[in-house]
């Protein structure tokens, strides 16, 4: 299997690397900046619905924060695998043989090597013949008419430039800086209470963002081995002290709740290695090197790496696991830790909406920006900053339940011909702290890729596609657009649940719980009159339907004759084969949703703007 994807990820650099000798200029209809999850999320649908599109990345990887920066655990979205992260799972099963042998640590059920997860995403752009990507090309500068990014300048070489120019350009780097150098708006730290509307003890606006971290894949060589590296410089042990319970002195740090080995087993990979990326006393340190141009950067993450030695050295030595060391077969870097930092914020555009934690928490409460759904989320608000004693200590897994990401959020307000991916969309500050997770970035690359691909298709800036348009794209590549979790992608209804929940009809319940949030449709449940009546009064009279209990058959056919004859009612129910139609008896949620949806079609002919409100069609 290995040599297979080394074998694809050889021809995909080869014919990259002819295509780039052949022109200092390329045209293209998308072009996406950065090749990190969003961005290989992206170029392959933008290819997969027919446009020319190219994926400019400064590394020789794929899949940013999941490989390049070794956080290869999965957080979040377990029970909702759909699209672009659902195929790359399957491709993590069918590499490492089954869901069980990478349900390796504590942390995650998706855990494995990031060298695989990198030759997945190769093999899976290799297959798209309008996808081209092109490796250790440094973004340098957009290109812009007036109001509008035509394309960006990159450099490979020292001295050579290539210039994309591009109908539709994706920011899915690392940090937002695209959007940064187009000129869009854009947010960087924590934004006041006040702005966003959260009550969520920010009180005034400032610019801390989450810790980073520059993790390190490591192996157990073996019994008898001592691969313990060099003393760091200014090593203290102190430092990491209530890292773990094998090693805790001062009482004053928060009391660690495992021992040395449990801490390594939370991000236990195949293969005998592990992922070091602990929060609290390991290896996250504050940094703050957004606003830096590249040089300042890389001075800065010297900072980062020492610190992942020290940690590494005081496992080694402190700990006494000097037979586990820096993995050897991971990373092409002279010092083989990975080929970025793993950063958890980046600038945020300030975009058609702003998704604040008000939408998460009671979404079918102030605007419905839910009917706008394009990604799926459900791990816990988690927020990094035990390393600056100037943060909020207070945000560590805010109560919430699954969320879908609203399509304005990746649309500028004003810039055209750009749109954002990654962890640059508009989010609050504290939203963040869960749009983040890799789950809910491949799939906000995915819809960004979507509606690039559709707006070259119509010829038209991004803004105009159709929030509706956008969602049957996303269907028909089975990706959620509602956090349904009790109505898979593998059930028969899948779609017709998925429109009318985003029509706002049968609403689900959310429930905050643990590490995987929920929200249920309950398909089997009956369906209450007075839920109903509020949820349909926006597509048809709710006179018929009774103020209390629950909706009978024969209601429901009276509800929806105006769409239809009942003699096609009957035959839908028989077709799906739930028995005799019998007017007395109660309907369920289900069977309801797929009654309105077949004959009313209210996802189609009741179109929503950005806000999430009913206009007129498109």
């Amino acid at each position: 299997m290995r040599l297979r994807y080394t074998y694809i990820v050889m021809i995909c650099c080869f014919v990259s690397t002819s295509y780039i000798d052949a022109q200092q200029t390329i045209k293209t209809d998308v072009l996406v900046i950065g090749g990190g999850a969003s961005g290989i999320s992206a170029g392959l649908q933008s290819a997969r619905l027919g446009a020319r599109t190219i994926i400019a990345e400064s590394t020789p990887w794929l899949g940013g924060m999941i490989t390049s920066a070794g956080v290869a655990a999965f957080d979040g979205n377990h029970n909702l695998p759909s699209g672009i992260w659902a195929e790359f799972r399957e491709g993590l099963y069918k590499v490492y043989g089954g869901p069980a042998k990478v349900a390796t640590g504590w942390v995650s059920m998706t855990q494995f090597e990031p060298h695989i997860g990198d030759s997945i995403f190769k093999a899976m752009a290799a297959n798209e013949k309008k996808l081209k990507v092109l490796f250790k090309h440094r973004f340098i500068k957009i290109l812009k008419e007036k109001n509008r990014v035509i394309g960006a300048v990159f450099t490979n070489t020292p001295n050579k430039t290539i210039t994309i120019l591009a109908k539709q350009t994706i920011d899915a780097t690392e940090l937002g800086d695209a959007i940064a150098k187009a000129g869009v708006a854009y947010d960087v730290g924590m934004e006041a209470g006040s702005i966003t509307g959260e009550n969520v003890g920010v009180e005034k606006s400032n610019n801390i963002i989450q810790d980073i971290t520059y993790t390190a894949i490591v192996k157990d060589y073996g019994i008898g081995k001592d691969c313990t590296i060099a003393k760091p410089a200014n090593y203290d042990p102190r430092e990491f002290d209530g890292a773990c319970s094998d090693y805790y002195f001062d009482k004053s740090r928060l009391k660690p709740n495992v021992d040395a080995k449990k801490m390594l087993d939370y991000g236990r990979l195949p293969n005998h290695k592990f992922m070091l990326n602990w929060p609290g006393y390991g290896n996250d340190i504050y940094l703050n090197i957004i606003e830096m141009n590249d040089e300042e950067r890389e001075r800065e993450l010297v900072k980062a790496k020492q610190q992942t030695y020290r940690f590494i050295y005081f496992i080694q030595h402190q700990l006494g696991f000097k037979n586990i060391g820096i993995a050897d077969d991971e990373y092409p870097t002279a010092d083989r830790l990975p080929l970025i930092p793993y950063h958890r914020e980046a600038r945020r555009i300030q975009g058609v909406i702003r998704f604040t934690v008000n939408s998460i928490a009671k979404p079918f409460e102030g605007d419905p920006l839910y009917r706008t759904g394009i990604s799926v989320g459900d791990y816990p608000i988690d927020h990094h900053h035990r390393k600056n004693p100037e943060a909020p200590q207070h945000l560590h897994f805010y109560p919430v339940p699954s969320f879908n990401v609203p399509l304005g959020a990746l649309i500028p307000k004003t810039v055209e011909g750009i749109i954002a991916a990654e962890k640059c969309i508009s989010v609050s500050n504290i939203v963040n702290g869960t749009t983040r997770l890799q789950p809910s970035v491949l799939l906000i690359g995915q819809a960004a890729g979507t509606l690039a691909a559709l707006s070259v298709q119509a010829n038209t800036q991004a803004r105009n596609i159709s929030v509706r348009k956008v969602q049957t794209a996303l269907l028909r590549s089975k990706a959620y657009i509602m956090p349904y979790i009790d109505v898979p992608v593998t059930h028969p209804h899948f779609a017709a649940v998925q429109r009318i929940g985003a029509s706002g009809i049968l609403r689900g319940t959310g429930i905050p719980k643990n590490w995987a949030n929920q929200t249920w449709f309950y398909p089997d449940s009956l369906v209450n009159n007075a839920a109903l009546r509020k949820d349909m009064a926006a597509f048809v009279s709710t006179k018929n339907i009774k103020e209390e209990g629950w909706l009978t058959q024969g209601e429901a056919a009276t509800l929806i004759s105006a769409y239809t004859r009942k003699q096609k009612i009957e035959t839908i129910w028989k077709n799906y084969g739930w028995g005799s139609f019998s007017p007395e008896a109660p309907i369920t949620r289900l069977q309801l949703a797929v009654l309105i949806d077949a004959t009313m079609h209210p996802f189609e002919t009741k179109p929503v703007n950005h806000q999430g409100f009913f206009k007129s069609p498109y």
